[in-house]
């Protein structure tokens, strides 16, 4: 298992952001969930994603648990903190 704290940043940047998060999430075998504020969802959602709203200044716990955890790790933080 991985985890990290980040702050989001730019994902307005993205032209649909939360199916394109969603995208990201599903090129990873491993589980990948984002918390915040006691909220705890599956980033291959797209319901999750859009009940969570992710926006800047937004803090966020990405977990991830699997064969290709840390690599998911990265490429959620990449896309989140853009």
């Amino acid at each position: 298992m991985a985890n990290k704290e980040i702050t989001i940043s730019g994902v307005s940047k993205h032209s649909n952001p939360i199916a394109e998060l969603v995208q990201v999430a599903y090129q990873y075998e491993s589980e990948i969930i984002l918390e915040s504020n006691n909220r705890r969802i599956n980033a291959k959602s797209i319901m999750g994603i859009m009940a969570f709203e992710p926006c800047s200044g937004m803090k966020v716990n990405i977990v991830t648990s699997g064969d290709d955890e840390q690599a998911a790790l990265e490429a959620m933080e990449a896309f989140l903190v853009c």
